[in-house]
């Protein structure tokens, strides 16, 4: 299943009217969330908020990610091991009051797991793809090891 998702706080008509314009092209089901939005999918199962006591649960049965560029969502689809496809909100389309979404996912493209998509055509692309998933390599241990080589090379040379 391909989730989308717009966050809670604001409208992302512009996603969702995207994704369900070509829904019915892709081969696997697609269930968006639509938060406060004003466009009614006819192609996709829809659902204004996912409860928070649910969210972990279809986020797990999710294939792919499809999301504005909300960094919660990013964390949450690494922690589950999920590609996720960032559609950043335009403050010149009214979508946010600034343009930080577009700065977030110039720092985030290209890492593992992580697809950005400007327009209708990179997003349609990236859903009929088969999408790499992130490492599930805990970005903690990493940290940790790094510390800790770093110590013992300091610690012998002191």
């Amino acid at each position: 299943m391909i989730l989308v998702t717009v966050g809670t706080q604001l409208p992302f008509d512009r996603l969702v009217k995207a994704v369900d314009t070509f829904a019915k092209d892709l081969t696997r089901p697609v269930l968006a969330q639509i938060g406060k939005g004003t466009y009614t999918p006819a192609n996709m199962k829809w659902i204004k908020n996912i409860e928070p006591a649910d969210f972990d649960s279809v986020f797990r049965d999710a294939t792919v990610i499809v999301s504005h560029a909300g960094i919660g969502t990013v964390l949450t689809a690494k922690r589950f091991g999920k590609p996720i496809i960032l559609v950043p909100r335009k403050a010149a389309l009214g979508e946010h009051r600034n343009d930080h979404q577009l700065a977030t996912v110039s720092q985030l493209a290209g890492r593992p797991g992580i697809y950005v998509a400007h327009n209708d055509d990179e997003l349609k692309n990236y859903l009929l793809d088969e999408l790499d998933s992130p490492s599930h390599e805990d970005p903690s241990e990493v940290g940790r090891t790094s510390l800790v080589n770093y110590l013992k090379g300091y610690l012998a040379t002191a």
